[in-house]
């Protein structure tokens, strides 16, 4: 029986609500982009890192480098605009 990769759970519980937070806080919009465009960039950058290299800690410590760049630009923008 396999079991549950936690990095990956904890990952995607993160990404998932950064994106409800963005929906919250910027509309549907910043919703859409931090679910969607974080996928078109975290999804590419960790294929090319895995295939050049086979590094798993870099690709992990890119990938949730990505996702807490978009968590400060999102409360970024949220401290910017007020909401």
């Amino acid at each position: 029986m396999p079991r549950l990769n936690v990095d990956a759970l904890a990952y995607c519980v993160a990404w998932t609500a950064l994106a409800i937070v963005g929906w919250h806080v910027g509309g549907m919009r910043a919703g859409l982009l931090l679910s969607v465009g974080l996928f078109l960039i975290v999804m590419p950058t960790s294929a090319i890192i895995l295939s050049r290299t086979g590094n798993f800690g870099l690709e992990r410590g890119i990938r949730w480098g990505v996702l807490a760049i978009a968590a400060l630009a999102l409360f970024s923008f949220a401290d910017l605009s007020g909401a």
